[in-house]
């Protein structure tokens, strides 16, 4: 799976529906077919759509914490609530559950938003609050966060 790249804005319908843009129909074309899985972010009040192939990663390492630890139990009933599987209908639309839409405060206006290996899915306004930040902070996030970074390696 390659990268995700872009920011969308849909609306989604009285049911929950919305458009998928194409420019990400075309980016996930092997993934259409498989389907995805949709749930709550672990950080904040948004959705998160992953390609299968990429839910089969995230859940393998989920799956390889130890279950006789309380705390591991805890994270994974919290981790998977909510989740569920999904896919595009016949019109190239994504149905959000209701359960799912009421957790992200979607309204109407949606912004699909790509995060490297999957697709966050957040009420408009949310997103622009969330990505209106003062530059001299975002530079010291990304100097502390990518500063040490050696490059040519992989972090897990």
């Amino acid at each position: 799976m390659s990268n995700l790249i872009g920011t969308y804005e849909c609306k989604a319908d009285a049911k929950g529906r919305l458009m998928f843009p194409s420019a990400f129909k075309g980016q996930l074309e092997e993934s259409l077919k498989e389907g995805f899985v949709i749930k709550r972010s672990v950080f904040l009040k948004c959705l998160e759509l992953y390609p299968m192939d990429e839910w089969d990663k995230e859940s393998e390492r989920v799956n390889r914490l130890n279950r006789f630890v309380k705390k591991n139990v805890d994270f994974i009933r919290k981790f998977m609530a909510g989740v569920k599987k999904t896919s595009l209908d016949g019109t190239g639309r994504l149905l959000i559950p209701r359960d799912l839409i009421k957790f992200a405060g979607i309204k109407k206006e949606v912004v699909l938003a790509s995060v490297v290996n999957k697709l966050e899915i957040w009420d408009k306004e949310a997103y622009e609050n969330m990505v209106d930040y003062d530059p001299d902070e975002f530079a010291n996030l990304a100097e502390e966060v990518m500063g040490n970074e050696k490059t040519g390696t992989e972090n897990e």
